[in-house]
């Protein structure tokens, strides 16, 4: 007699197919169609198999459906310095050097040998398709400190007045340490004043000189812009998430879930929209320029939002 665990064995054999050559793919290539998101879910955080046959996929998705971004479930600061590796306009020379910025536990998530391969034949990609080229984003939040400092850095090179405010905005933070968790829980138990004025205001502030600032700098100076724009958006969600951790694990949950789809909707936006294939650890994706997302409650969710982008 069959047990339910012979019955869910089953279903998963009946869809369960072999991807052994490159042509085992053809079918899961052309099922994306015209799909503006396709989302590649994996059910590890580190297993070899998993992450070959996603890079696989995604590389064939760039190649023949014209995706043109990789969207991760990663920090925005450590893979936009990847994605100025695969655009050219990095100083780092080789894909494991771009990857160092991906020491926060687990780090083997993104810096591993397939990931490397992948970055460097993303790198190539670009390099002979300078038309069509594809990018490397992080949809994540975890990155608070980190994400301040890139903010400051892209101020002091452009507008040092507007770096000495964001600095006494951030300085709130500097009372409780490097770790984020310790400024959420003085926040929420100590008493201590919330920084949630001073990030909003930041994240106003920048928005407000962007005509000014990209006037500078042309196609360049905007990508560095919305690099730094997404930065001071993640300090201002990282700071709600790190007080709503000390709520209850829902309610944190829920919010950088939504940092994730709000990220993927302001990638469409700059990207001018299109179309987007994703990972359960990572997304890649097609537009004009086209990106990649995580998890299984996006889909219902994506096609809500993409019939609005």
């Amino acid at each position: 007699m069959k047990t339910a665990l012979d019955n869910e064995a089953a279903i998963i054999a009946d869809a369960a197919r072999a991807l052994t050559t490159n042509a085992d793919y053809d079918s899961l290539v052309g099922m994306a169609g015209e799909a503006q998101c396709v989302l590649i879910g994996e059910a590890s955080h580190g297993t070899h198999e998993f992450y070959a046959i996603r890079a696989a996929l995604t590389r064939r998705l760039i190649e023949e459906k014209g995706f043109h971004a990789v969207a991760l479930e990663a920090d925005w600061p450590d893979s936009f310095r990847v994605h100025r590796f695969v655009t050219g306009r990095s100083q780092d020379t080789r894909a494991t050097e771009a990857l160092n910025d991906f020491r926060r536990f687990p780090s083997w998530m993104w810096r591993n040998t397939v990931v490397v391969d992948f970055v460097e034949w993303l790198r190539q990609w670009n390099t002979h398709n300078k038309g069509n080229l594809a990018g490397f984003y992080g949809l994540d939040l975890y990155s608070m400190h980190t994400s301040i400092e890139a903010v400051l850095n892209y101020l002091d090179k452009i507008d040092p007045a507007s770096a000495r405010r964001a600095r006494q905005r951030y300085a709130c933070f500097d009372h409780f340490g490097q770790d984020p968790q310790h400024y959420g829980l003085a926040t929420v138990a100590g008493g201590a004043e919330p920084c949630e004025n001073d990030v909003v205001a930041q994240l106003t502030e920048l928005r407000r000189k962007y005509t000014e600032f990209i006037r500078r700098d042309g196609h360049i100076g905007e990508e560095e812009f919305f690099s730094a724009e997404q930065n001071a958006r993640l300090v201002m969600n990282a700071e709600r998430y790190y007080r709503a951790m000390f709520h209850g694990r829902a309610s944190s949950w829920n919010l950088r879930d939504r940092h994730m789809f709000e990220t993927l909707s302001e990638l469409f936006s700059h990207l001018d929209s299109g179309q987007c294939a994703g990972h359960r650890d990572a997304c890649a994706g097609r537009t004009q320029h086209r990106p990649a997302c995580p998890r299984t409650l996006w889909r219902a969710y994506l096609r809500h939002r993409l019939q609005h982008l």
